[in-house]
């Protein structure tokens, strides 16, 4: 099969935390392979407006929405919206999440209000946002999801202790949904090392470079590098469900 220039044209994905990082990084490449995008934000709505501004078609063709993962309420409206305005959604795409450095060791600095905030993002979030827009991406007959994820999931060794957890458990939700959604949707995890965004606050450009240093690759992944794995999922890898796709430059070795 050759692919298109524009592999997705007319296809419907919506990036919940498209407004910045990776998912601004997504919802850009989508765009210009021709899907229709909705920008979903928390709190960054004038950064996700300026970012449907730049896309392709620019507000015609693409829309933002209040993603917010610890109200289903904003996520079941979101999908109505786009189910009136478009009549189907193809891909969705979790890159919203909150983390915060905390060292493994200080257990008392990990209190429970940030463990829970860290699990909601990142867990109970996704898994909302994939509940209120099943019902329409199981009409398409051949949609996706893609979790981003971390390697902090599996090599335990991240941000923090709840944020190693969190990834955990989002990698392992993936494998029970790739199963429970099949075959009209797939469910595909693509996990980073350490990317050249503001996710982490306090991480700097020197910790990003040290971090790289000790990786094969010997360099600082950007965030279209991750998006570029995310687009493979949808325009390559088809037959990927309920599996981790590993875009680190190989950290985890």
């Amino acid at each position: 099969m050759f692919l298109t220039l524009t592999p997705l044209q007319d296809r419907v994905a919506v990036v919940a935390g498209g407004s910045s990082g990776i998912g601004a990084a997504t919802a850009r490449l989508l765009a210009e392979a021709g899907a229709h995008v909705l920008v979903g934000y928390n709190e960054g709505a004038d950064r996700a407006d300026a970012i449907v501004a730049e896309l392709p078609g620019g507000t015609g063709r693409h829309c933002t929405a209040r993603l917010a993962l610890g109200d289903s309420a904003t996520l079941g409206t979101a999908a109505a919206d786009v189910e009136a305005r478009w009549g189907r959604c193809d891909m969705l795409v979790n890159s919203a999440g909150f983390t915060r450095a905390i060292p493994h060791g200080d257990l008392d600095a990990l209190d429970d209000a940030t463990f829970d905030r860290i699990l909601i993002a990142n867990v109970r979030g996704p898994f909302a946002c994939i509940r209120a827009f099943a019902p329409l991406m199981r009409r398409t007959g051949e949609a996706l999801v893609v979790n981003v994820s971390s390697i902090s999931a599996f090599t335990g060794a991240g941000s923090n202790v709840a944020y190693c957890a969190s990834k955990a458990a989002l990698d392992t939700m993936g494998m029970s949904l790739g199963r429970a959604l099949g075959p009209q949707i797939r469910v595909v995890s693509v996990s980073p090392a350490a990317v050249n965004t503001g996710f982490v606050p306090g991480r700097d450009a020197a910790a990003l470079q040290a971090a790289a240093d000790r990786t094969p690759m010997k360099r600082v992944m950007e965030a279209d590098e991750v998006a570029r794995a995310i687009l493979a999922t949808a325009t390559h890898l088809t037959m990927a469900t309920g599996t981790v796709i590993v875009v680190d430059g190989g950290r985890h070795l």
